[in-house]
């Protein structure tokens, strides 16, 4: 048996082919998982348990299914769904996962994270961050209507991609140090996480201690999966 790690799928209506293709997943190889871990950024902006549009609908139906199969799941918050709440969690039957979290697999440690905490380079993002997370920024927000918190949201996403243009590639990466402090403090040997759609495996050392970070990649143009068994980890691609 397998348990599944994805990230940063970014559903959303205007990608139809994205929806399809994790739709399918969740029925073929995810239906016969030990359990599926989404590391954040399942959907490209998510306003509120209560204004899911269709995609959005699809989605928790398909792991609604997957959930009353039998197989675990797990969603953690990502930067643009970082307000899913109870209701989405009651509906699917998916557990939300907090950023961080140390799991154990097949023996041995890991620790998961959606991996925006770690771009500390990228300060104003960092600034943003703090803010939204905060529980009565959300409560406010969650007070508007519907179509406002759309509109802001639309607004945000745009205002995120003029910045993530601007700034230097690096800028936008996890911090070296942010990462190493990281995996001291948790005494573990392996960091997994997403954000940065950027997967790749990475050896690193620190003072005489080995680590690896396993970095997920996005879904735009092909599905990025952790298939992690009794043999270990696999970063792999699903194509379309």
């Amino acid at each position: 048996m397998t348990t599944l790690f994805i990230s940063d799928l970014h559903i959303d209506a205007a990608r139809p082919d994205i929806c399809t293709q994790f739709l399918t997943f969740l029925r073929t190889e995810a239906a016969t998982a030990d359990a599926l871990y989404i590391l954040g950024d399942l959907f490209e902006s998510w306003v509120g348990d209560d204004a899911a549009d269709t995609a959005q609908e699809l989605v928790m139906e398909g792991l609604q299914h997957l959930t009353s199969q039998g197989v675990p799941c797990f969603v953690m918050h990502g930067n643009r769904d970082f307000l899913l709440g109870s209701r989405f969690a009651e509906f699917t039957g998916c557990q939300l996962l907090p950023d961080p979290s140390l799991l154990t697999l097949y023996g041995e440690s890991v620790l998961v994270m959606h991996g925006d905490a770690l771009c500390t380079d990228d300060h104003a993002y960092q600034r943003l961050r703090a803010i939204v997370r905060d529980p009565d920024w959300q409560a406010r927000f969650l007070q508007l209507s519907k179509a406002r918190r759309r509109a802001l949201a639309n607004t945000a996403r745009n205002a995120s991609r003029d910045h993530t243009s601007n700034l230097e590639y690096a800028i936008t990466d996890v911090n070296a140090d942010s990462v190493a402090v990281v995996l001291k403090s948790s005494a573990n040997v392996l960091l997994l996480h997403g954000h940065t759609h950027r997967p790749a495996v990475h050896e690193i050392k620190l003072g005489d201690r080995r680590f690896k970070r396993i970095v997920l990649g996005d879904w735009y143009t092909q599905g990025s999966v952790v298939r992690w068994d009794s043999n270990g980890p696999s970063l792999t691609v699903l194509n379309h």
